[in-house]
């Protein structure tokens, strides 16, 4: 076909869009295994890794986190199984007590373990709440809890950024990542660095109910036929 036909361009064009979806499933699925195999947390930091090992350098074939996010949850399925279900569950337990104790901060099971793509190298993350900025550091202080102070770059809506600060600390042979936002953060959760809508999260209430379905899923795959 020369260069002149009227179905050279179009063909073209949807060659190239092909190629870059193609260049952007492969980046998302390599991003996706560098995160499950080297503990990487960082969506952003997973692609350019995965960029720079495949040598892609457009910005066109970088993947949206979201895909990033759904190769991740296939890779798990694929290659970990029921061993990132037994880390996820053993998260999910010890997000219960973790909750009860910061229960004066209105605390919120969020990130990884919530959303169910935590495995051996997720922390638990929870948001507590409070307006006095030392609070959280004499509490765990108080309790006899060494934690490391950190901070956390976090969209509150579409117009405002905050570093808010956090800390790190073990407990059950699991790290803890605590992250301390304004009181007012109750009513509106923050933008998710994933797809930009407001972060799902969980109350202690709502985790004991979504381990009470687990475990009636668990029970009824044990008794079906």
């Amino acid at each position: 076909m020369s260069a002149n036909h009227p179905h050279a361009k179009p063909h073209a064009h949807t060659h190239a869009q092909t190629h870059v979806r193609e260049r952007r499933q492969q980046l998302a699925t390599e991003a996706a295994r560098l995160m499950v195999e080297g503990g990487i947390r960082d969506f952003h930091l997973a692609k350019r890794k995965a960029a720079q090992r495949l040598g892609i350098v457009d910005d066109a074939s970088l993947p949206r986190n979201s895909e990033i996010e759904a190769a991740l949850r296939e890779h798990q399925r694929l290659f970990l199984g029921d061993r990132q279900q037994t880390e996820l569950q053993r998260r999910r337990e010890a997000a219960l007590p973790a909750l009860e104790f910061f229960q004066h901060f209105q605390p919120r099971l969020v990130g990884p373990v919530l959303d169910g793509t935590a495995d051996a190298h997720s922390p638990v993350s929870l948001h507590l709440h409070s307006d006095d900025a030392d609070a959280v550091p004499r509490w765990l202080d108080e309790h006899g809890i060494p934690a490391h102070p950190r901070s956390h770059r976090l969209r509150l809506d579409h117009e405002r950024d905050i570093d808010a600060p956090a800390w790190l600390f073990s407990a059950e042979g699991l790290e803890f990542d605590v992250t301390v936002l304004p009181q007012d953060s109750l009513r509106q959760a923050p933008l998710s660095g994933v797809d930009g809508k407001p972060m799902q999260r969980a109350s202690l209430r709502q985790l004991r109910l979504l381990l009470a379905d687990a475990e009636i899923a668990d029970a009824k795959a044990l008794t079906a036929p």
